[in-house]
């Protein structure tokens, strides 16, 4: 049984699903939630889950090793972040080489980097006038949505659709998908 650590900064639709997911799986489960801001909801799905969770201070996440050495102590074999907004520092990245994964509201490597995350995601993709975005889901290495990526999924953008409704056709398609590859990763 491998233990997963979720990191997530805001309400925690992901991890609900994943936790779900993975509730009867003998690969898995999650052990873990991190989260960077005070009442995030993701923080009340740990507790309502019965699974621990860390707030972690901005300064020792980028400065110091704590994080690493706790995330070792709990024996965690695979990160997965969702909807987490801060980089990952290289020594968490080197900690835990192939062992992190995030999922980005569209189509790497279009509207990735620093600031692009959530709404402005969806923006600036209804901005360009592109005709699909999706998500996906890649491996975390130093740079922002720079790793190798794993799964790429599509959703269609008709010219009646604003940021709002492109955000909830692509998280369905991250409900439907980021579980899945978790579980998929945990068998390898």
């Amino acid at each position: 049984m491998k233990n997963i650590a979720i990191f997530a900064s805001g309400a925690g639709s992901n991890a609900q699903k994943i936790i779900d997911h993975l509730r009867n799986s003998t690969d898995g489960k999650v052990t873990l939630i991190v989260c960077n801001k005070p009442g995030a909801g993701v923080l009340q799905i740990a507790e309502n889950e019965g699974i621990p969770s860390v707030l972690i201070d901005k300064e020792e996440f980028f400065r110091g090793d704590a994080y690493v050495k706790l995330l070792k102590e709990k024996n965690i074999d695979l990160i997965v972040l969702a909807g987490f907004l801060w980089k990952i520092p290289a020594n968490l990245v080197q900690a835990f080489p192939d062992k992190i994964i995030n999922i980005h509201p569209a189509l790497l490597p279009k509207y990735g980097g620093k600031g692009m995350y959530g709404h402005f995601v969806h923006e600036a993709v209804i901005a360009a006038k592109e005709t699909e975005s999706g998500i996906t889901i890649h491996f975390v290495n130093e740079k922002y949505d720079d790793g190798a990526p794993i799964l790429q999924e599509r959703c269609q953008i008709t010219p009646d659709d604003t940021p709002e409704t492109l955000a909830k056709k692509v998280q369905v398609l991250e409900h439907q998908w980021f579980p899945v590859i978790v579980e998929r990763l945990l068998k390898k």
